[in-house]
Formats: structure tokens, C-alpha cells, sequence
């Protein structure tokens, strides 16, 4: 005789295989026959329980919590015009502040963000929000939602960062996903978003990206936005005419 049985439950999968084949044998010898012994054998090792695997979504490349901070050094360089340009550096320090619940129900990270010439005296320059569902990582900035991370990031996953927004679009793409070192920190795994790279060398330039390490977020944001001077006399000469180049390199990161 034999016969099997298979069933599962929710969120465990269960499996029991069971297989007589003990009719043939002489009654009496059955307990000890060689065969019902290994049916038996079977029978205990065939039950087992498995867990499911559980997904790791990366949402730990971008903390959230009341009181954490992310301090940057920044230098940037504003283009008023040609041959007018100006060059600084100072520090930037982003720290969550406190959270609500959006219309929608959703929970919303307020950050604070304030600048610094040295280091000692801040003066707050402005505030963003930040959200995270299962699938994405949602910034607020300047009353513009964007998306600059999605869950799980995957190398050359890609996705339209600006969904949000009618009108507009913008494909986002992960194009490296390891081990970096920057600003005299070594991260043992980290993404970057490559957001725009594009310069036709004659009317603009566009080229920005951002990284995120695990367990720490958000650690370089690069941005550099140009015009190209496109009188007659300058055309193709790639001499900047207006926009601006932003680095942002962590500092610090920690919580207050």
C-alpha cells in the first residue's frame, strides 16, 4: 500500500511524504524487515517545516528616524554668466525632526536642513519631506515630490523619478552597486543612482547622480547643470554661460 499527502499553511510550507510498502512482507517480520525500517526513517526525515525566505527590500540604505543626522562638505561653483562665476565651500547638516501623517495616512519625515561657513554657527536654509512605501523612497523638496531610490535596488534596475509630477520625466537608473571609498570612509555596500549624463557640448550640460550606503544613506550628491554661451562668436566653444555645480560629500552622520 502506499499513499502521500501534501499540505501547506500560511506563511510556513509544510510537506509530509509517507510510503508503505510492507503488504508483500510476512506479518511477523514486518517491524524488523529492513524495508519498514526505512519507511520509517523516511517518514521522520520527510516531515520537515520550511520557513519562507524573507526579501530584503534595501531599505536600510536609507534610514528613518527622529533625530538622525547627515552632515556634508560642499563645494559649489554658480555661473552668472560668461567669464562670471563664483566658487565656495561650506558644510550642510540634515536632520530628521520629527513626523506626521499625510493625508493619505502616510508617515512623512520632516528634515531640517541648515548651512554652516564653520562649522560652529548654522542658519537654517530650508525643510523636506521624506517618505518610504515597500517600493520607493519619496522626497519632497521645494514642494516638488520626487523619487530618488526604489526597493530593492538592483543594479541597472531603472525607473521614472519624476511619476509625480504631471508633465515630466526623468529615468533613474542604478549603475553601480559595491564597496566605496569616499571622503576618507570606506562603505562595505552602497548604490548610485545615476539620475542625467548628458552634454551635447554646445547648448547645455547635464550631469547628476547620488550615492546611498547601507545603513548610513545618503553619502555623495553631485549635481552640474549648464548652459553653453550660444552667440555665433562662442557657439561649440563650451564656454559656460549660466547654471551651477553642487558636491555634496559626507562628513558625518550619527544621531543627535
Amino acid at each position: 500500500m502506499a499513499f502521500f499527502v501534501d499540505f501547506s499553511g500560511e506563511g510556513k510550507l509544510f510537506t509530509l511524504k509517507i510510503v508503505f510498502l510492507t503488504n508483500a512482507l510476512p506479518r511477523m517480520n514486518r517491524v524488523y524487515h529492513p524495508i519498514y525500517l526505512l519507511s520509517v526513517l523516511f517518514f521522520l526525515f520527510a516531515c520537515q517545516e520550511t520557513e519562507r525566505p524573507k526579501t530584503d527590500f534595501g531599505f536600510e540604505f536609507q534610514p528613518l528616524q527622529v533625530g538622525l543626522f547627515w552632515q556634508y562638505a560642499v563645494e559649489e561653483t554658480i555661473v552668472f554668466g560668461e567669464n562670471d562665476q563664483e566658487s565656495s565651500t561650506y558644510q550642510l547638516r540634515d536632520k530628521i525632526e520629527y513626523t506626521f501623517r499625510n493625508a493619505e495616512g502616510d508617515e512623512v519625515f520632516v528634515v531640517n536642513r541648515d548651512k554652516s561657513t564653520d562649522g560652529t554657527n548654522w542658519t537654517a536654509v530650508t525643510t523636506y519631506g521624506i517618505q518610504r512605501t515597500n517600493q520607493a523612497l519619496l522626497r519632497t523638496f521645494e514642494n516638488k515630490k520626487q523619487i530618488p531610490l526604489v526597493f530593492p535596488p538592483r543594479l541597472e534596475k531603472t525607473w521614472d523619478a519624476e511619476i509625480y509630477n504631471a508633465d515630466e520625466s526623468d529615468e533613474f537608473e542604478v549603475v553601480f552597486v559595491g564597496n566605496l571609498s569616499l571622503n576618507g570612509r570606506n562603505y562595505q555596500e552602497v548604490v548610485r543612482v545615476l539620475q542625467e549624463e548628458e552634454d551635447d557640448e554646445i547648448t547645455f550640460r547635464d550631469n547628476r547622480y547620488e550615492v546611498f550606503a547601507r545603513g548610513v544613506g545618503l553619502v555623495e550628491h553631485y549635481y552640474e547643470v549648464h548652459t553653453y554661451c550660444s552667440r555665433n562668436d562662442c557657439l561649440g566653444k563650451k564656454l559656460l554661460d549660466s547654471g551651477r555645480k553642487t558636491h555634496m560629500k559626507l562628513s558625518a552622520y550619527g544621531k543627535l
